[in-house]
């Protein structure tokens, strides 16, 4: 038994380390890639502020290195959130959009739009006011939650009734207001089109302390996992570890989306193919989780600037949050039909 979990273990490690190394590759390409080809090496080389010339220098850095920074480090944090919704509802189709976060933080970026004039002049704030809203539909769930003890479906079905709450609301100014529509959708598919520097200081503050919280919630949701009972024989308030795992989870998806918009189904593609490579358990299941979610953003992103490469203007500018849904929607269907079997 220990061989086989040696075994196991040191799978679930080489598994990680390929899918960095794909997930380096993938970086590199993606930096490449635009109205100015770049080859891998002399990304390299100008990311190590050794261009081969100057101009290629200033491409990586000024244009396209913020873009490629934080495709990957969302769609981590997009994966470790999917994967943590997962453990605490034990179902493979759950994903962060039923924390309500997405909504609230949609929400916030209407009236933000709506009710401050000359918004346009301060783009740079439009982030902060998403992860606002976002933390603040974290509150409002909490709030609702902390009454009752709930089990992992209604906690879940309170995130998806204050989302559909805060998405009406929405649709409300939105219906009064309509020539705010463009700048909303982008948000509402979810863009990575003119990231920039003040996007990427935005994120990784964040970054840096959810996804090691997410990480270490790993043995909290292994307990969950196994069941109430068992749970509670082990010494867990499965309330409060169910409320943890809620609450970092919706975090981790407010920081994301504050930055790169509601961009769908990478918190679930991503930890159902992490699971059929490592398995269940969140101490292996977690960190390949975000991983793969990472690659799937960053190859998403890529296949939208080759796209705006070879059919020009008809599809430049394209949201990568098409891409995902374009691909995900047909997984999805997917993953039912195998749940019914």
């Amino acid at each position: 038994m220990t061989g086989l979990s040696l075994k196991t273990t040191r799978k679930s490690y080489l598994s990680m380390f390929f899918c960095l190394v794909l997930l380096l590759v993938i970086f590199v390409l993606h930096v490449g890639v635009g109205s100015v080809y770049i080859s891998p090496w002399d990304v390299v080389r100008a990311i190590a502020n050794h261009p081969a010339e100057e101009y290629q220098r200033w491409i990586v850095w000024n244009l396209r290195l913020p873009r490629s920074l934080i495709a990957p480090v969302a769609g981590g944090m997009l994966g470790l959130a999917g994967a943590m919704i997962q453990a605490l509802t034990r179902n493979p189709l759950a994903e962060p959009s039923l924390t309500g976060v997405t909504s609230g933080s949609i929400l916030s970026l209407v009236i933000w739009l709506v009710f401050v004039p000359n918004v346009e002049t301060r783009p740079v704030l439009l982030p902060l006011v998403a992860l606002a809203g976002g933390i603040g539909a974290i509150v409002v769930v909490y709030s609702i939650t902390n009454r009752l003890k709930d089990g992992p479906f209604v906690l879940v079905l309170k995130g998806i009734i204050v989302s559909a709450v805060l998405s009406s609301a929405s649709s409300l100014f939105l219906v009064q207001n309509n020539d705010k529509l463009p700048t909303v959708m982008l948000w509402m598919i979810g863009s990575l089109n003119a990231k920039v520097w003040s996007d990427w200081s935005t994120l990784w503050p964040w970054a840096v302390l959810t996804l090691p919280l997410g990480l270490l919630c790993a043995r909290t949701a292994n307990i969950v996992q196994l069941g109430d009972d068992v749970a509670v024989g082990l010494g867990v308030h499965v309330q409060r570890a169910r409320l943890l795992l809620f609450c970092v989870a919706a975090l981790l998806t407010a920081s994301a989306v504050s930055v790169v918009g509601a961009i769908g189904f990478i918190g679930l593609v991503g930890p159902h193919i992490a699971r059929r490579i490592v398995g269940n358990n969140a101490f292996r299941a977690f960190p390949m989780s975000m991983l793969v979610s990472a690659c799937l953003l960053l190859i998403a992103d890529f296949v939208t600037q080759l796209a705006g490469l070879v059919f020009g203007d008809v599809a430049s500018g394209i949201p990568v949050g098409a891409v995902t849904a374009l691909f995900g929607a047909p997984f999805f269907l997917y993953l039912i039909s195998k749940t019914r079997q």
